[in-house]
Parts: C-alpha cells; structure tokens; sequence
C-alpha cells in the first residue's frame, strides 16, 4: 500500500490515474490530454505499473494502459478504518459541543433569574 501513496503523491501520476479512471488510454493520448511528452508519460506509467495501479495491454503499434481496482481498494479500505475512528471521535465531540450549549444556556438563565432577583429586591426598599 506504500506504493500505491508513493506512486499517487507525485501530481502527474494522480492525474494520470484520475484520467484513466474514465477508461483505458494509450501512452499518446495520455500525453496529448494532460500535456506532457512521450517519455514522461512512459516514465510515470512504470511506477504506476510498478504499483500496481495500472495494467498494460499491446493492442497493434500500441501499449494500452487501464486502472487496476486492487490497489485503490486496498487503499479505501485503510482508510476506511480511520475513518471509523474519526467518526466516532466526531460524533463524541457532537455530543460534547451540545452539552455545552446546553450548559452555557442554563447558565444564562439562571444569571437572568438572579438579575430579576437583584431587581425585585431593590425596587421592595
């Protein structure tokens, strides 16, 4: 899973996987659609494949490259469990901020009592 950030972390690759996310692209026309060279392309769809992300199929005068969902659900699935645990650690803050509000609202009622109180006693002198 290491691979699968490492290769992610490197923007050209991201934008790679986004794009072939919409289907299987040659090395040509990924270099056409994100604007960058042949051996760029090549370069960054090795550690890819290195990774595991992408797959690569010879398809005439052409290499064709996909996504592989291994990875990507390896990942989601780490993620997924950290996630749990914020949710949780979000919910019990929840509950903490709405019983504070409801404590600071106690507190302002009873401050209010007191006022008409201190009111109620002056106005009897």
């Amino acid at each position: 899973m290491i691979e699968t950030f490492a290769a992610l972390a490197e923007p050209n690759r991201f934008r790679i996987v986004e794009l072939l996310r919409s289907g299987a692209r040659s090395v040509n026309e990924i270099g056409e659609r994100l604007a960058l060279n042949q051996p760029q392309v090549s370069k960054h769809l090795r550690v890819l494949k290195q990774a595991g992300l992408v797959a690569v199929e010879p398809r005439a005068q052409q290499r064709v490259y996909d996504l592989r969902p291994q990875p990507l659900r390896a990942m989601r699935d780490w993620l997924d469990r950290y996630r749990q645990l914020w949710d949780t650690r979000f919910e019990a803050l929840d509950q903490l901020l709405v019983d504070m509000q409801a404590q600071q609202h106690e507190m302002q009622k009873e401050k209010k009592k007191e006022r008409r109180h201190e009111r109620t006693k002056r106005h009897r002198k």
